[in-house]
């Protein structure tokens, strides 16, 4: 019968050994390990009006045959309160050609703009996210009859508003099986 020499042996031990010590360092620091902050809090921005969250006509891309769809429409009835999906400054209160605009600043340079609304807000007064802005005017000339214009310009370029809206956004990942 063959036995495996001392040093083999050894050698053998020390690896089991260090081995034990491995697992019972990684399970006896595992409370030092902290699981990453999740936050109830919305990152994003409020809902614009009260109304559920719906979307009449979403962003469209300019294409060189038309300047596309600068904002989103979102579903809200005529005479709505609207609110400030954050904080800023009104950069604009006032019309533009025929429909009362509200545009506001924002800390982070975006500018947000509101149609048709009317405000009593001045240009340089502070919003809080969540404060009364204005109201929906019924006079729609730009947008379908119960949609508010929604739009998004940072350094100029036009954004599509929509993804930075909590109520826009999905609220986990469900995975399904693909079969059972």
């Amino acid at each position: 019968m063959h036995r495996p020499s001392p040093l083999r042996q050894a050698t053998t031990r020390r690896v089991q050994t260090l081995r034990v010590l491995f697992i019972a360092v990684l399970i006896g620091s595992a409370h030092l390990v902290t699981a990453p902050q999740v936050s109830a809090e919305p990152s994003g921005w409020r809902w614009p009006v009260e109304a559920a969250p719906q979307v009449t006509r979403p962003f469209a891309l300019d294409t060189p045959y038309g300047p596309g769809h600068r904002g989103i429409d979102i579903a809200a009835d005529p005479g709505s309160e609207v609110f400030a999906p954050a904080a800023g400054v009104v950069r604009f209160a006032g019309y533009v050609v025929d429909r009362p605009v509200l545009s506001v600043q924002h800390p982070d340079g975006a500018v947000t703009s509101y149609e048709p609304v009317v405000s009593d807000l001045a240009p340089g007064a502070p919003v809080l996210t969540g404060q009364r802005v204005g109201v929906l005017s019924p006079d729609h000339r730009h947008t379908p009859d119960g949609s508010l214009h929604v739009g998004l310009r940072l350094a100029g370029v036009y954004l599509d508003p929509g993804p930075s809206f909590d109520a826009l956004r999905p609220r986990a990942a469900v995975l399904l099986p693909l079969s059972r």
